[in-house]
């Protein structure tokens, strides 16, 4: 690309640093950019008072900031001078009839900032670049045609200035190359969906584009620039669904004698605009957090769940196991119901509690287990790691607490359980400190394979100490028990494995139906 820098646009570029780096928009809020480009019809009046009505409708929504937008044009080059006069082609007549001197143009700047609004300027030209730093403008805005206007963008670079960009006609290619430009160059830029029909019909706003954007460009701002009828509101609503944060919209007056064109929007629509934009935000409500039901959708649903009831009489202090309890419809006020229970709760009686009777949370205690066991399966998963072990993806995952979550340091394992079949092969992870119980098989034979660590094996009460490459066969009806000072890795191959193949010397484990946490997706 050529070097176009002129020395008048590197001192404009150095009158701008205030403006290089600022975030569009800012955080939590929505811009909305309202755009005059010619509709001043050259009257620096009839351009004041766009600037102070439009003014007056944006102070009636301060949760949004608002820009005002002009257009720059250098018609002394910008023109051809073989066609300076040819008011017979449509944009040499409406650029030229509408054309506003420095002063008036400086005159409607200062008073948009004096209403609130962001400076923002699309320069058509080299010069109108470097006007526009000159003159402080905060926001340099590219239009569509101009969108691989290489010239012009690396003048816009030069600046510093954030740049919001419309992309009206532009293929992936050059949107691709577009943002690669600035963002090389760490600068700020919004990317606009636009449609360059003007008016736009409903049926070709693409509005899909923004999620496309969205996607491609995650570290771009996204927003849109609208060209429809200005009665429509369902565009903007749907923006916004979308995750627009940005939008901009042609403005105008309507006055004895001047009409506004088919894309621009009065007063009394902005307002109307703006206001469909608060309701689609009500609508969408906050997006960086799950947001709290309120106390009538909790009783809503809450009316709609099944109970828990007691299966049996219960006793203060009792750990309530699953076949204590049934689920059914209704539930009363205060009562815990079935999305209350899942493998990670466990429940205690407070209170005595009879047949039938529903269990109320003034009536149990519900400890979470849901973050002890996580905790758990992250020291297990390093330990593994740590040890280089490889673990096929998507087994279960079984954490066994002989004696419950508060003891598995003490007493406790984790089998992974790789295949089960007429042969079985098992992980036994021991973290370092932990033992596991005496047990013994009546269907099935194992063999220890320790690939990691070391283990203290017992075998009908004979010590044996196991290194790794030791094999060690425990035949049925041997009880075992083993444990780790410093952890280790067993790989247990065996006959199949059965549920109710496990006899402990301490009954009060086989009791126990809570002592095993199931995972199938854990790594």
């Amino acid at each position: 690309m050529p070097e176009v820098l002129s020395k008048n646009s590197k001192a404009a570029a150095e009158t701008v640093p205030q403006a290089a780096g600022r975030q569009l928009p800012r955080p939590g809020r929505l811009l909305f950019i309202l755009e005059m480009a010619n509709n001043h019809g050259g009257s620096l009046e009839h351009g004041l008072s766009i600037v102070r009505e439009m003014g007056a409708v944006a102070r009636r929504f301060p949760e949004f900031d608002f820009g005002l937008k002009f257009q720059y044009r250098d018609l002394d080059t910008f023109i051809h001078p073989a066609y300076r006069d040819r008011m017979d082609i449509k944009y040499v007549k409406r650029f030229s009839q509408t054309r506003l001197s420095e002063e008036d143009f400086l005159a409607l700047k200062a008073t948009a900032e004096r209403e609130g609004f962001l400076s923002i300027c699309t320069p058509f030209d080299e010069p109108s670049v470097d006007r526009i730093a000159e003159q402080g403008f905060a926001v340099a805005k590219i239009a569509s045609c101009s969108f691989t206007d290489w010239p012009l963008l690396e003048r816009v670079a030069h600046t510093r200035m954030p740049v919001v960009a419309s992309t009206a006609g532009a293929t992936l290619d050059e949107i691709d190359r577009v943002v690669s430009f600035f963002e090389h160059r760490e600068i700020p830029l919004v990317l606009m969906h636009c449609v360059a029909q003007y008016p736009t019909a409903p049926s070709d706003l693409k509005l899909g584009q923004i999620d496309l954007f969205r996607a491609r460009y995650p570290h771009v701002t996204v927003g849109y620039s609208t060209h429809e009828p200005p009665d429509t509101t369902d565009a903007i609503q749907i923006a916004i669904a979308k995750g627009a944060l940005v939008f901009e919209k042609h403005v105008d007056l309507a006055t004895s004698d001047h009409a506004p064109n088919g894309y621009s929007a009065t007063p009394e629509q902005v307002e109307h605009w703006l206001a469909a934009a608060r309701g689609a935000c009500a609508m969408v409500g906050t997006t960086d957090a799950r947001t709290a039901a309120d106390a009538e959708e909790l009783s809503s649903l809450h009316a709609l769940r099944r109970g828990v009831f007691a299966r049996r009489p219960l006793g203060a202090g009792d750990r309530i196991a699953a076949e204590d309890l049934y689920l059914a419809f209704p539930a009363t006020v205060g009562q815990i119901t079935a999305n209350r229970l899942s493998k990670y709760s466990e429940l205690y009686a407070q209170t005595a509690i009879e047949t039938d009777a529903p269990l109320l949370d003034t009536s149990i205690r519900v400890i979470d287990t849901r973050d002890r066991v996580y905790e758990i399966v992250q020291r297990v998963k390093a330990f593994l790691e740590a040890g280089h072990v490889a673990v096929p993806r998507k087994v279960e995952l079984e954490l066994s607490h002989h004696y419950g979550l508060e003891r598995f340091d003490e007493v406790g394992a984790t089998m992974i359980t790789v295949v089960n079949r007429e042969y079985c092969k098992k992980l036994i992870v021991l973290l370092p400190g932990q033992s596991h119980p005496e047990q013994y098989h009546l269907l099935k034979e194992e063999t220890f394979h320790v690939v990691h660590g070391s283990i203290d094996l017992s075998l009908n009460g004979v010590g044996v100490q196991c290194q790794v490459g030791d094999v060690v066969t425990v035949e049925r009806g041997v009880r075992h028990a083993f444990s780790s000072q410093i952890g280790a890795v067993i790989e247990e191959i065996s006959s199949t494995h059965a549920r109710d193949d496990s006899y402990y010397v301490d009954e009060a484990i086989g009791r126990n139906s809570s002592r095993k946490t199931r995972l199938t997706y854990w790594l």
